[in-house]
């Protein structure tokens, strides 16, 4: 397809359902947040992944693309501020499941929105999705590749990338979300899996934030 100033739709498609379906910092965070504090908040915590990606893609499309490619160190730093705040969100979660466990018995198991300590969840994600290098650099290395430069209005083509993007980001979240919310009934009678399945995930964001680290 090359219609509307859009270079090989199809391929570009793939290219986004691989990329969403690629286990990462957003998904995972909501996933987490909708399985310890349930489904409001979880589609809370995917309606600031949303809004984040939106910013990104606008600013790529404004040009902010050529500025990284142009100063690399705003890149690095960039990179760096995520990577340190991948991993004080994995040592939270980590933090997280081992109150959960301290403060559950037996007898009264914690509840599956357990709020630790004040956390927003809104914010928490919107934050991980600004500084998700995974998202960065999808749109500075992929994204634009769709919208042919000749074409007149560079507008229209950005806004069906945005907005096929933004639907399948839509659907795998909520599917994410539903998902998370069904295991939290579950998860709130064996505090012991709920304990090892947040901190894994927190292991996860730690293991994104080593490897940001080192390059």
């Amino acid at each position: 397809m090359e219609a509307y100033g859009v270079i090989n739709y199809s391929t570009y498609v793939t290219g986004v359902i691989l990329i969403i379906l690629l286990p990462g910092p957003n998904s995972l965070y909501v996933l987490s947040v909708a399985g310890r504090r349930g489904m409001s908040q979880g589609l809370c915590a995917a309606s600031a992944i949303v809004i984040g990606d939106l910013i990104l893609m606008l600013a790529t499309a404004l040009g902010a693309a050529s500025i990284l490619k142009a100063f690399p160190a705003v890149f690095l730093a960039i990179r760096i501020v995520g990577g340190l705040y991948l991993g004080y969100l994995g040592l939270q979660l980590i933090r997280a499941a081992v109150q959960r466990w301290r403060q559950s018995t037996p007898e009264q198991p914690a509840e599956p929105s357990i709020k630790v300590g004040n956390e927003n969840a809104f914010a928490r994600a919107f934050v991980v999705s600004l500084l998700n290098p995974k998202a960065i650099f999808f749109f500075l290395s992929f994204f634009v590749q769709f919208v042919d430069p000749n074409f007149d209005n560079t507008t229209l083509a950005f806004g069906i990338l945005i907005l096929t993007l933004q639907i399948a980001s839509i659907i795998y979240l909520c599917t994410l979300i539903y998902a998370g919310s069904r295991l939290s009934a579950y998860f709130a009678q064996k505090r012991w899996l709920a304990t090892l399945t947040n901190s894994i995930v927190g292991l996860l964001f730690i293991s994104f934030a080593l490897r940001l680290a080192m390059g």
